[in-house]
């Protein structure tokens, strides 16, 4: 690995730690589409350059999540009951669509991946507050939900923050708890997903070195470590800039990004 993709990784995830802390979400929607674009660079097969995205995306997000939820645990924030029941759906849902992605295209990937960015982007200018739906919630609904949710969450390698926090807000969950039990729930989502990505990926060994089945392991290491440490800069950050300029900005952002990648594939 030459010293121009160790900064480029390092940079990375620096820039991915602050936009977590200072926004709220994961690194997923910049994560992969400049994976995307270091990995091509790097010469790996485009057939398999978003699948190696996705996987190294995922095991990027298990220690940013951590960080998260120890924070929002910290302050109360996680309805832990919830976030236990919760769980083995969004583990399921996300192993199992983790079994697919041997069988999807990379271009099939780009244009999903595309498609959910464009709903992320969509929701960051939406300012209206969600129908509450009042009422207790059916082990039914919430084994279908959180399947979806993790399921979804595999393909395009996020935390399922974007899914989870609009359905307990609607399920009538308070804002603070919702983003909470999100948090926790992404850790369980991150780890299933990195999990799906190395066993499935078994057979692409060899893409590039120093890869374990479709994760890259040296930028799982130049990533994840330095958002880690970064991370509490943007959460300081949030009191001095405009959050809501900020998360348009970066809606635009995501688009440009995705729609960036999809292009490179096709």
């Amino acid at each position: 690995m030459n010293i121009e993709l160790v900064v480029a990784l390092i940079s990375l995830g620096c820039v991915v730690g602050v936009v977590a802390g200072l926004l709220g979400i994961g690194g997923g929607g910049i994560l992969v589409p400049t994976l995307t674009a270091i990995f091509i660079y790097q010469g790996v097969p485009k057939d398999t350059v978003v699948h190696l995205a996705l996987g190294t995306s995922m095991a990027c997000i298990i220690l940013t999540s951590f960080s998260s939820m120890r924070a929002h645990h910290a302050t109360g924030a996680v309805i832990w009951p919830l976030a236990k029941v919760m769980s083995m759906g969004m583990i399921l849902g996300t192993l199992s669509a983790t079994f697919l992605i041997p069988y999807l295209s990379a271009r099939f990937l780009a244009i999903f991946f595309s498609i959910f960015m464009a709903y992320v982007a969509f929701q960051m200018f939406r300012h209206s507050k969600p129908h509450e739906e009042s009422g207790e919630i059916s082990k039914t609904e919430l084994r279908l939900v959180t399947l979806g949710i993790g399921a979804t969450s595999a393909l395009v390698s996020i935390g399922g923050g974007s899914l989870t926090v609009p359905y307990l807000t609607w399920r009538n969950i308070n804002i603070r708890n919702a983003i909470g039990t999100s948090a926790a729930l992404g850790v369980a989502i991150s780890i299933a997903g990195t999990l799906g990505y190395l066993i499935n990926g078994i057979k692409a060994m060899g893409i590039t070195a120093d890869t374990w089945g479709y994760v890259y392991l040296p930028a799982v290491l130049l990533v994840a470590i330095p958002s880690f440490f970064t991370a509490p800069i943007g959460a300081k950050l949030t009191q001095k800039l405009p959050v809501k300029t900020l998360k348009k900005i970066f809606g635009v952002l995501l688009v440009i990004l995705s729609l960036k990648m999809l292009f490179s594939i096709l």
